[in-house]
């Protein structure tokens, strides 16, 4: 397997046989990874091949029936009350922007640190603003849901999720839900992110995104791992026959 950069750097997310069942359906089988501190981890793969449900057991919205997934080397907890806590570390952001559709974009955005944190209004409203400048939205901050496109929504999604100030962010097909048009706009502020340092493990069909920005690209099919290296290796000298299947699909030619 050829080096991963940014290995030496401690394991912030680390999957251990971890296996799950949907009934008798086995949606992820056997699954070991890890994801390092700073690093992005793109999960790649055709549609039904476990990667949502993967993202899902990382902060243990889904539960697994085998295997172990650990958070900065503490296993995840399958109490409730404790999963919430570990979730406070993780910032989600789903393919449905689920914001509150009676609230401004500035509102969605502060309401989790005053809930959550304890923050006072005007340290969350503060927080929120310069999140929503630094996702290109300071302007739409007092627009309602409905009053933003999608990719504007996406965005106040994301910022919605950094206000947590989270240890890692978790992206469930982030632009699944756009238009053509407003994907970029999405995916530049990931990339911010990404060069930012912010440890990221997304789920993605966008795989000139994966190629650009991962420093780990895994292949997910049938719940289990076909292949994972750098993306330079994955999408242009694929080793497993399911990854050149798969990209040949998508019309990927490098």
């Amino acid at each position: 397997m050829a080096e991963r950069k940014g290995a030496e750097r401690p394991a912030v997310v680390v999957y251990e046989n971890v296996r799950k069942l949907h009934g008798s359906f086995v949606a992820i089988d056997g699954v070991s990874l890890q994801v390092h501190k700073g690093e992005v981890m793109c999960l790649i793969g055709p549609s039904g091949s476990g990667k949502s449900t993967l993202l899902r057991c990382t902060n243990a919205l889904e539960s697994i029936e085998g295997g172990r997934v650990l958070i900065d080397g503490v296993p995840l907890p399958t109490n409730e009350r404790e999963a919430r806590k570990v979730r406070q570390r993780m910032g989600m952001v789903f393919q449905n922007f689920e914001l509150f559709p009676h609230k401004s974009a500035l509102d969605n955005v502060a309401m989790g640190p005053v809930t959550v944190l304890g923050l006072s209004q005007h340290e969350a409203r503060e927080r929120a603003m310069a999140l929503l400048k630094k996702v290109g939205l300071a302007d739409k901050a007092h627009n309602f849901p409905s009053g933003l496109s999608g990719g504007q929504q996406q965005r106040v999604a994301i910022a919605r999720a950094l206000a947590m100030e989270p240890e890692v962010m978790l992206f469930d097909e982030p632009t699944s839900a756009l238009d053509p048009e407003t994907i970029g706009e999405v995916l530049n502020v990931m990339k911010q992110l990404a060069e930012e340092g912010m440890t990221m493990v997304v789920v993605t069909h966008e795989m000139a995104f994966a190629r650009r920005v991962a420093n780990w690209v895994v292949v997910l099919d049938h719940g289990k791992v076909v292949e994972q290296g750098p993306p330079a290796q994955v999408f242009e000298a694929p080793r497993a026959e399911r990854t050149r299947d798969f990209l040949s699909h998508l019309g990927w030619h490098g």
